[in-house]
């Protein structure tokens, strides 16, 4: 059974989601916080696999300190926001699902992570994606390949191939001058 604790400060949204959440069987919701200090006390002798985080909570406070403690304890997080950051930050949280979401959205999202939870994100057929799921490991590793290829090799820059005709045709002058 996969644990789940939703850190949601806008109730009806919280409610629905629990509920959407346990239309599986096999997930159970653990707790229903508000805001960070309510969210780190729900974890206190509960022992949640996932957390489902809302980055704007009640009272002031953002799920991003509860996503750094969760994460201290091995807790796997899942932001779900109306506004993702804009930058990928897989050190905190698997991904970020942005809402509005649907149902199916909703299932998907959970279906991955219990996938990377139990091991078998790699041995699967992966479902389709929500377009409003953002994975960040798979945005990191594309931002880093995106930037290797983009910083010049010493054949492929032109500032460098410059600099080299330029030293080239200064060496000839000079041996024939």
């Amino acid at each position: 059974m996969l644990r789940i604790l939703i850190v949601e400060d806008e109730p009806l949204f919280a409610q629905t989601l629990k509920h959407l959440v346990e239309l599986n069987p096999l997930y159970e919701v653990i707790a229903v916080a508000e805001d960070s200090a309510s969210a780190l006390a729900a974890v206190e002798g509960r022992a949640p696999d996932l957390a489902l985080i809302d980055l704007q909570l009640a009272n002031g406070t953002t799920g991003f300190p509860v996503a750094v403690k969760l994460h201290e304890l091995g807790v796997l997080c899942l932001f779900t926001t109306g506004k993702a950051p804009s930058f990928p930050m897989p050190d905190l949280a698997l991904g970020c699902l942005v809402k509005p979401f649907s149902q199916d959205d909703l299932v998907r999202a959970l279906t991955m992570a219990e996938d990377k939870l139990r091991g078998r994100e790699n041995l699967q057929l992966k479902p389709n994606r929500p377009q409003n799921l953002r994975v960040y490991a798979e945005e990191q590793a594309r931002m880093r390949e995106e930037t290797t290829e983009l910083l010049p090799t010493p054949d492929r820059s032109t500032a460098r191939r410059r600099l080299r005709d330029r030293a080239g045709r200064v060496l000839r002058k000079l041996s024939f001058g």
